[in-house]
């Protein structure tokens, strides 16, 4: 009897919850999300290295976001200054957080929230979809249709084009998951933001220290000479055997200090990079 009312019970809570979903009114339509996941192309239109792909993904946002906040200019506002804060995720999936964050504007969330969420899960999305999509999946692909090709065999160039472009095609589908997902799950989320901003904080210092040791190249080629015949190489002989990468470790996070203690402009960061580089080469230093 008792297992029999659990039941019951059960039932009738999953049937309020339903009758609570069907019966919410969203201001967004399937074709609303549908046409937001194709403007995701435009992701990257405004590259830039202060904000990334901040101004794409207001771009992206902007149609959907004039439609839940209509007359209310001060909400509007406040939604746009959030949405271009920086940015920089994978465009082929960008669509999940696109759709999530879009339900929880529709449904007023704190901006706090809002925020607090996107800045959590940009990052792993960029991780997932470049691991996948640019170092996995179009390499290989690119390699078995680059052989073809060279071989004259027109299915090389076809069956790339038609990959990339199912990956086009298939936009809304991620899209329409994040805004499902947004729908019914605000709640979990607004509970679960702190762990997620945690986890995804430990991720993205992980993602970090193996981007510096591969992508940061600093090597000093300079030689101490010890006798006529012998000479010792301060990177390999010295640096490297102490601490591998150590130039290239000091280096970002001289970057970094000078970017959020200092609140350097990073343009001018940018340039001094390029000078010191180029004085070091001439001197024969670096």
């Amino acid at each position: 009897m008792r297992k029999m009312a659990s039941n019951n019970e059960n039932i009738d809570i999953n049937k309020d919850f339903l009758d609570k979903d069907d019966n919410s009114n969203h201001v967004l339509s399937q074709k609303d999300i549908t046409i937001m996941a194709y403007r995701t192309v435009f992701l990257q239109a405004s590259f830039n290295y202060e904000r990334m792909q901040a101004g794409g993904w207001l771009l992206t946002q902007l149609p959907c976001l004039e439609k839940i906040y209509k007359d209310d200019q001060a909400g509007l506002a406040a939604a746009m200054a959030d949405n271009l804060e920086f940015i920089n995720t994978s465009p082929h999936i960008v669509g999940f957080l696109n759709g999530l964050l879009l339900a929880m504007e529709e449904a007023h969330e704190d901006r706090s929230t809002i925020r607090s969420i996107k800045v959590a899960l940009f990052p792993p999305i960029a991780g997932i979809g470049d691991a996948i999509f640019w170092f996995t999946l179009l390499p290989i692909l690119a390699g078995i249709c680059s052989s073809m090709a060279m071989e004259a065999n027109p299915v090389g160039p076809i069956l790339f084009f038609a990959v990339y472009l199912t990956l086009f095609i298939i936009r809304p589908v991620w899209a329409h998951l994040g805004y499902n997902l947004g729908t019914k799950a605000v709640e979990l989320l607004k509970e679960a933001s702190g762990r997620i901003s945690k986890a995804a904080t430990v991720l993205g210092c992980t993602v970090i220290g193996g981007l510096i040791a591969s992508y940061v190249s600093i090597s000093i080629v300079s030689e101490i000479p010890i006798n006529e015949s012998s000479t010792i190489s301060i990177q390999a002989d010295f640096l490297d055997k102490i601490f591998p990468n150590l130039l290239p470790f000091i280096y970002v996070f001289l970057m970094y200090y000078l970017l959020n203690k200092k609140h350097l402009n990073p343009i001018v960061l940018i340039a001094v990079t390029f000078a010191l580089a180029i004085l070091g080469a001439f001197f024969g230093i670096l």
